[in-house]
């Protein structure tokens, strides 16, 4: 996950610690930037898609014509076997005004448009980020155009660096975080952030507003630094995770733990609620980089990079609930992650049709893709479906499912040329998961 640009310091701190602690994992030592010729991606830190044929879609952050991360397109043969094709590679305008290392997934529209983020490029200094759609064309390929470049007001008001992947809403407008920006930079120049919003015009232009800056109250109580993106409930309120803010007192670097929001429409704008303030405890989780995701009654779930019960220096991470009610929300640790079973879960969650809750950690050692069964206790049983190894190594993103039941996903390194792959689980008959890497990043 990329933090150059918009630096939180307990991140940089935590890996730090982490390297110490858990020395033999390999995906722990910090990757080095590779530039070296060639039109392939690498380093995946996403989530795929699928389109209706079959074909799965997602970004690169790095790699490409520019080196600055692509968007591809995994198209499967008769004979079993995966073609690559990169359908976007990121500065392929002067001063990548196009955009430039995403670190999101891709979304489709209703007629098969792609649309995503970049943290980088678009138009000031270093390049605040964009909002792009590729548009496919008769021959086969796709044509880029950029929807909105951050930091067009002053002092990036507008938001800076987004780093989640969007949604839609029933008119067809966008939605989004960014790490950075928004009203409040003077309070936290790095991370503040924002939730925003682009509504398409009549003539094809796409009009931004922000909803909601980060980092509105004193300390940040209401939360900082979005990574993840927003989702809706079916009355069309918006819910998302913060990395820092909420609880300042035991997590002073960041301004506190983390938050789970709520933003919900009024006249004339948007009022945020914080269902949630993380808290460096010894049984909470703090610091959550992935979104979320409800159940069927209204439960949200989501994970933590960090805390938790394990006594391992900010804690391994968690999976958590919230049960709503009057005021914050009533939270459940789902799962405390440890060595054995995987820790520091960057990636968010996905159920299964039968209620079962499907994950990845990208440590220890290679990472592993893992299933929280729930028990006739009430609580939740953790399983590891796969180790990674060689074949793939650091899953950051949550994993998707076909129509079938095959799980896929992303990892950024290993694999032939150690810069990622995209993989495939199959369930086995009689038990169990058959891995196979459907592609290696970096081959040509």
């Amino acid at each position: 996950m990329r933090v150059g640009k918009h630096p939180i310091s307990s991140k940089a701190a935590l890996a730090i610690f982490a390297i110490i602690l858990l020395g033999t994992s390999s995906w722990a030592a910090p990757r080095e930037k590779v530039r070296r010729p060639g039109k392939e991606g690498f380093h995946p830190e996403t989530s795929l898609i699928l389109d209706p044929s079959g074909s799965l879609y997602g970004t690169t952050e790095e790699g490409g014509i520019q080196h600055a991360g692509t968007v591809f397109k995994l198209t499967p043969n008769a004979d079993g076997r995966w073609t690559e094709s990169v359908i976007y590679s990121f500065c392929s305008l002067t001063n990548c005004q196009d955009g430039k290392f995403p670190l999101a997934g891709v979304i489709f529209d209703e007629v098969g448009n792609l649309y995503g983020t970049t943290e980088w490029g678009g138009t000031c200094k270093d390049g605040c980020g964009t909002v792009f759609k590729l548009a496919p064309n008769a021959d086969g390929s796709w044509a880029e155009s950029v929807l909105y470049r951050f930091c067009s007001l002053t002092n990036c008001l507008d938001g800076d660096g987004p780093s989640s992947s969007l949604i839609f809403d029933k008119e067809g407008n966008l939605y989004g975080t960014t790490v950075s920006g928004g009203v409040n930079v003077s309070v936290c120049p790095n991370d503040c952030g924002t939730v925003f919003k682009l509504a398409p015009n009549a003539d094809g232009s796409w009009t931004e507003s922000v909803l909601y800056s980060f980092c509105s109250l004193t300390n940040c109580l209401d939360g900082a630094g979005p990574y993840s993106g927003v989702i809706f409930d079916k009355d069309g309120n918006l819910y998302g995770t913060t990395h820092g803010g909420g609880n300042f007192v035991s997590c002073p670097f960041t301004k506190g733990c983390g938050t789970v929001f709520e933003l919900t429409p009024s006249s004339g704008g948007w009022t945020e609620r914080t269902l949630h303030k993380f808290i460096n405890n010894g049984k909470d989780g703090i610091y959550p980089y992935a979104g979320l995701i409800f159940d069927t009654v209204g439960n949200l779930y989501g994970t933590t990079y960090n805390g938790g019960d394990i006594d391992v220096g900010y804690g391994l991470g968690t999976v958590f609930e919230l049960k709503p009610q009057k005021g914050p929300w009533a939270e459940i640790i789902v799962h405390n992650f440890n060595i054995k079973g995987g820790i520091q879960s960057t990636a968010g969650l996905i159920f299964d049709t039968a209620g079962n809750l499907y994950g990845t950690t990208p440590k220890t050692d290679g990472g592993n893709v893992f299933e929280m069964t729930p028990t006739a206790n009430g609580g939740w049983a953790e399983k590891v479906l796969h180790n990674f190894d060689y074949n793939g190594i650091g899953p950051e993103a949550s994993v998707i499912f076909d129509t079938i039941g095959n799980i896929y996903g992303t990892t950024v390194e290993g694999g032939t040329h150690n810069h990622g792959t995209v993989f495939e689980l199959t369930p086995r008959v009689g038990g169990g998961w058959r891995e196979k890497v459907l592609h290696n990043f970096g081959q040509y």
